[in-house]
């Protein structure tokens, strides 16, 4: 398996550390309001390079944060705390606004099928981890005081600006032109960023006591904290938003492997950002969009997964509304296929084509060598859009019940990791199917009869019921009609 890692800028063959076991990191959410459909694309891609190390026979395990706290507005160690200041704006305690937040977030998750992380972690749950990293790195030399926090030294770390590809001085250059202009009073350097803020004395709600003084921590330590904390010192995979590469990741890096003096993560994997109608999301643009909202004009969440996973993980995907419209259509389409699919094993009988069944075996082969190839999921796409072609092409010239099987096992075990929700569609056609092959019996003895009013009123009655009749030269197999 081949994995573009952005820490050596190119593809390089995957080495767990442990033989069949793979420890993952993601960066979840700062539960201050909905997650966008840009930050759930991160989480859609990051969930199928998981099922992808799930199906190379990986046990994985994935933990991810909640950022309840410590995330201030931009990166620049300025400004206020984002849950806060949202429940100021709302009128509610922060604790309310996170749970709220937090809960919305899962829901968007269950919506996309996205398999749940093993441990999902709050910030808030590890703030004596989180003390005891910045401990350390106190002791160690690489923080330094001024009135808003502790802060770290960057200089001090050799190898600071790796995972950016720039040095030291390159990447303070980099972001001082940027967004990070504003700095609290006394920072060394434009990349220095604070560990543990200090808070005022009128802040009473997220604020905790420490030995330098009372506050809270910042975005930065919470995610080495807890990630250390469920995989350990030095891990395999660590994944999130490519924005994320510059700053917090950099700094990631440079607080544990400071602390611990270990490496801290061996393979680093960015998800591309989406946009929408080829515009930067923004709120001010009107074009933000949530999958909630989506859900209530009355899109599948399965489609915009799909519409997700169209493009490369690594690739900007750009989102319309009309985009979304053809994925419905081709999601449609999907679970017609597997209906029609389904139908002709449940009819029986017909022949068994070697060639067919080499080109399914050679369609399956295709599809995983691309997954295997950093996840090409347009690839794996292609390769299974290709089966479905010649699938339907067989159907119509006389498709065997063994060859539908075949095609229906390979679907399904492209769908352990597309996440389609095929087994769903199957198991919903096998519910009707008692009846469903009893009035294609009634059926087909009425035809034999020559019975042909009877016939087409038995196709009436099956349509009304969602099933469409399909007579081939093998028998008549049937679908659901929506």
């Amino acid at each position: 398996m081949l994995v573009y890692n952005t820490l050596v800028r190119r593809k390089q063959t995957f080495k767990p550390l442990s033989d069949r076991e793979v420890g993952v990191y993601t960066c979840g959410p700062t539960v201050y309001w909905f997650a966008h459909i840009g930050n759930m694309k991160s989480y859609v891609s990051e969930d199928v390079i998981k099922r992808t190390l799930m199906h190379s026979g990986y046990k994985v395990k994935h933990v991810m944060n909640i950022t309840d706290v410590g995330h201030l507005v931009g990166d620049a160690n300025i400004g206020e705390d984002k849950v806060k200041m949202e429940a100021r704006k709302e009128h509610k305690s922060a604790l309310d606004v996170s749970r709220f937040y937090t809960h919305a977030f899962i829901e968007d998750m269950e919506r996309l099928n996205i398999i749940k992380p093993d441990v999902i972690c709050k910030a808030t749950d590890h703030i004596p981890e989180m003390l005891a990293l910045v401990k350390k790195l106190d002791e160690k030399g690489y923080l330094y005081k001024v009135e808003t926090g502790m802060y770290y030294d960057t200089s001090k770390f050799k190898d600071y600006g790796a995972l950016a590809g720039m040095d030291f001085e390159k990447l303070n250059k980099y972001l001082k032109a940027g967004a990070r202009v504003e700095r609290a009073a006394g920072i060394r350097n434009t990349t220095d960023f604070a560990v543990w803020r200090f808070s005022n004395s009128e802040e009473k709600e997220m604020v905790w006591d420490s030995e330098w003084g009372r506050g809270f921590p910042g975005w930065h330590i919470e995610c080495s904290a807890m990630s250390m904390k469920y995989l350990g010192n030095h891990f395999d995979i660590h994944m999130g938003g490519i924005d994320h590469i510059p700053v917090h990741h950099t700094n990631e890096i440079a607080q544990s492997e400071g602390a611990t003096g270990e490496k801290f993560v061996n393979y680093w994997m960015h998800m591309a950002f989406l946009k929408v109608d080829g515009k930067k999301m923004a709120k001010s643009l009107g074009n933000v969009y949530t999958i909630k909202e989506l859900v209530e004009k009355g899109f599948d969440p399965i489609a915009v997964r799909l519409l997700f996973i169209s493009g490369h993980y690594r690739q900007e995907l750009n989102f319309t509304i009309e985009s979304l419209k053809g994925m419905t259509n081709t999601l449609s389409m999907l679970y017609s296929f597997i209906d029609r699919m389904n139908g002709v094993l449940k009819s029986g009988g017909g022949s068994k084509d070697k060639a067919f069944m080499e080109f399914v075996d050679k369609s399956r082969k295709g599809f995983f060598s691309a997954m295997e190839d950093d996840f090409s999921t347009p690839e794996a796409l292609a390769s299974m859009y290709s089966l479905v072609r010649e699938s339907n092409k067989r159907a119509e010239s006389g498709m065997g019940a063994e060859e539908a099987r075949h095609v229906i096992d390979v679907m399904l075990e492209f769908d352990s990791i597309l996440g389609l929700e095929f087994d769903k569609r199957l198991s919903r056609t096998d519910k009707l199917s008692e009846e469903v092959e009893k009035l294609i019996k009634e059926r087909n003895e009425a035809r034999k009869h020559k019975d042909f009013a009877e016939a087409d009123r038995i196709r009436r009655v099956l349509k009304e019921k969602g099933v469409t009749l399909e007579d081939t030269a093998h028998g008549t197999v049937w679908k659901s009609s929506d």
